[in-house]
């Protein structure tokens, strides 16, 4: 099957008109405006991707397992560092779709210098071309009407040959000979116009073939860098995926080495308080209690009295301890 090419499928049989030309500007300017639609949606999602990178990395310098020991503390230490390390990797992602989107913008950009001088260059060609074609439309109407002119002043003059007088017969040759001129005149103009009209279809012809080649030649770049700039897109957001889930296959990891015996046995070996529980307390009956105190005797003591002072003069005393002691003195 023939392929079908820019250059063969926008004439139209009206020289004066521009709809094939006006068709492809008009998708131009659609695939442009494709263009700066999927560079927006880049951005914005570059825009998404640093906002969501920034409350990631926020989250992670939150305090999450302070008071926790041991491997548990590890495996959550390296929950916080891979989630902080997640959180830069789309942070590099949102920078590495502003520059993809920049390449799209400069492509763009890149295309609309370029197709800007060829359009200048056809539009000036179409309007030359529409008025020349006005000129030779009016001097092709001019034409005719000094031709039929030059006819009826000819009939006239053979209608009258018999019955004017040669005076009035010499008008009417003058009449008729200035008429030809003027036709004679009238078709130099015309044909002159025509020739400059064929000249400049020509010049329009192969400068809309090249327009034509070259506005092709752009689509089939535009297509192409779409397509390649949606699907590297699409390469990165599938490259972040394996990528935190490779930071993230790090807490599994760690994780598995999370012992939950040896946790408990370091939590009790660091703050145990002892082996022995308290012994049951024993049940008292009040009233127990007071029989019981009743049931005894009081007993009152009072301390043995010093001994008394002997100075030097005075006669010993007996005390009752000592041998011998008596209440009769003698």
């Amino acid at each position: 099957m023939r392929e079908l090419h820019f250059k063969d499928s926008f004439w139209n049989t009206d020289i004066t008109s521009t709809a094939g030309y006006d068709n492809i500007i008009q998708h131009l300017n659609d695939g442009k405006r494709t263009c700066k639609e999927i560079e927006d949606f880049m951005k914005a999602r570059a825009a998404i991707e640093e906002k969501y990178a920034k409350e990631l990395l926020g989250l992670s310098k939150k305090v999450c397992g302070h008071s926790e020991m041991n491997t548990l503390k590890r495996s959550l230490d390296v929950f916080k560092l891979q989630t902080e390390n997640v959180s830069l990797s789309h942070l590099h992602l949102a920078q590495t779709m502003r520059e993809e989107a920049k390449k799209l913008e400069d492509f763009r950009e890149k295309q609309k210098e370029a197709r800007k001088k060829i359009e200048q260059q056809m539009d000036a060609l179409h309007k030359q071309k529409a008025a020349q074609y006005k000129k030779t439309a009016e001097a092709k109407k001019t034409y005719d009407q000094k031709c039929r002119d030059k006819e009826e002043a000819e009939q006239n003059m053979n209608r009258n040959a018999t019955t004017s007088s040669s005076k009035q017969q010499e008008k009417l040759y003058a009449k008729t000979q200035q008429a030809k001129q003027t036709a004679e005149e009238a078709d130099r103009i015309y044909s002159q116009n025509v020739s400059v009209l064929g000249k400049m279809r020509e010049e329009w012809l192969k400068e809309h073939v090249k327009a034509c080649e070259f506005f092709e030649k752009q689509e089939v770049e535009r297509i192409n860098m779409l397509r390649n700039v949606v699907w590297t897109h699409l390469n990165y957001l599938s490259q972040q995926c394996v990528t935190s889930d490779e930071l993230y296959e790090e807490v599994r990891k760690s994780l598995e080495q999370c012992n939950i015996q040896e946790d408990i046995e370091h939590f009790i070996n660091l703050r145990r308080t002892g082996d022995k529980p308290p012994a049951p307390v024993p049940y008292e009956n009040f009233y127990n209690n007071q029989r019981a105190s009743a049931s005894l005797p009081t007993v009152f003591r009072r301390a043995a009295a010093p001994p008394p002072p002997t100075p030097e003069n005075d006669p010993l005393y007996s005390t009752v301890a000592e041998p011998g002691y008596s209440l009769i003195r003698y």
